[in-house]
């Protein structure tokens, strides 16, 4: 795999690449300078289970107020820069455990010498993404109009340029919107380079639409051996983000750990409020540290036999459901109930 041949990272008190596992990232959607609410949307992501979380750092109030918000967190800190050079050393002087550059859009080579200058100082990793909504216009030129290749041989440009002042502690990031063209660059440049890769779809959209775009993309990567860290990008709470990156790679097989709830679809047999139910499951088994499948079923027949591999689950009936455990029937229970037997069997799960 891909992901086991890459350069070893370091992000903070974290590693990535190398075989590590794969970390789970996002993005804060606060004004950076709002320490108070940058810090408190971070702790939620802390909470949810992200693993590095990135904030913007358009000027000098906000590159100064990642020292306070580094200092209250508990997950390495990325700096996102855009424009000017000025933002990325102030974010690294200020803390920052990574900062993500376009090494073509701040303001030349001197500039960018700067800012490695400042980052090999402290032993920073530069993260070098590149868009294809960015695309430079000899890339466009060249191969007429937006491509896959066109994205990788831009990044791939862009990490020369840092190479160049004789550093290799590079992390890369290529986006697209377009699912299959981000596939095929994901594919592309994981041939042509050992630095680690942050995979992701860019402008993927809403909760619902960005979870299937995400989940088809990410999944056809991630699947590949490809991928260090792994952002789902949402136009939402950026919990939600972390909620669907653990679960696509939980999926992939290439993360333990948190209950996996299972449902049927529900047909004209459903006599209970499965619907409902299976919704308060998913939200009752967030917070159990437990590596088990839970079935939420409609009737006895997408019961304990059809759900026989879950450890736990419930099968609806009239106005009750039953409740069994490993293909086994414990009993019978009321449907305003259920949940509250659900809730003790996970209590005294052993």
């Amino acid at each position: 795999m891909h992901r086991e041949k890459t350069r070893v990272v370091q992000i903070g008190d974290r590693k990535i690449g190398g075989g590590n596992p794969i970390l789970i990232q996002s993005m804060t959607n606060t004004k950076t300078q709002d320490v108070s609410a940058t810090v408190a949307q971070i702790l939620a992501l802390e909470q949810a289970g992200c693993e590095i979380v990135r904030c913007t750092v358009p000027d000098m109030e906000a590159a100064k107020a990642l020292a306070s918000i580094r200092r209250q967190i508990h997950i390495p800190l990325v700096a996102d820069i855009h424009f000017d050079y000025k933002m990325a050393i102030a974010a690294i002087e200020n803390g920052a455990d990574k900062i993500r550059i376009n090494p073509g859009n701040i303001g030349g080579p001197d500039k960018v010498q700067a800012v490695v200058s400042a980052a090999k100082e402290r032993n920073i990793p530069i993260r070098v993404g590149v868009n294809s909504g960015s695309l430079e216009r000899a890339f466009l030129e060249k191969y007429g109009g937006v491509t896959a290749e066109g994205i990788v041989e831009s990044a791939l440009e862009k990490a020369a340029m840092i190479e160049k002042e004789d550093y290799e502690n590079i992390v890369i990031s290529i986006k697209s919107s377009d699912v299959l063209m981000c596939v095929k660059a994901h594919e592309l440049l994981a041939a042509q380079t050992r630095y680690p890769i942050h995979v992701g779809i860019t402008e993927a959209g809403t909760v619902w639409s960005g979870n299937i775009k995400s989940s088809i993309g990410l999944g056809l990567i991630l699947h590949q051996g490809i991928g260090d860290t792994i952002r789902v990008s949402l136009t939402g709470d950026p919990v939600e983000e972390i909620r669907s990156a653990k679960l696509i790679m939980r999926t992939l097989g290439l993360r333990e750990g948190g209950i996996e709830v299972v449902s049927c679809p529900t047909c004209g047999r459903t006599r209970i409020d499965l619907i409902g139910l299976a919704g308060k499951v998913e939200k009752l088994v967030e917070d159990y540290p437990l590596d088990i499948k839970v079935a939420v079923m409609g009737c006895a027949v997408n019961g304990p036999g059809e759900a026989k591999e879950a450890d736990l689950g419930i099968a609806g009936g009239e106005r009750e459901g039953l409740l069994f455990k490993k293909g086994e029937i414990l009993r019978k229970v009321p449907e305003e109930q259920l949940l509250d037997a659900l809730k003790e069997e996970l209590d005294n799960w052993k």
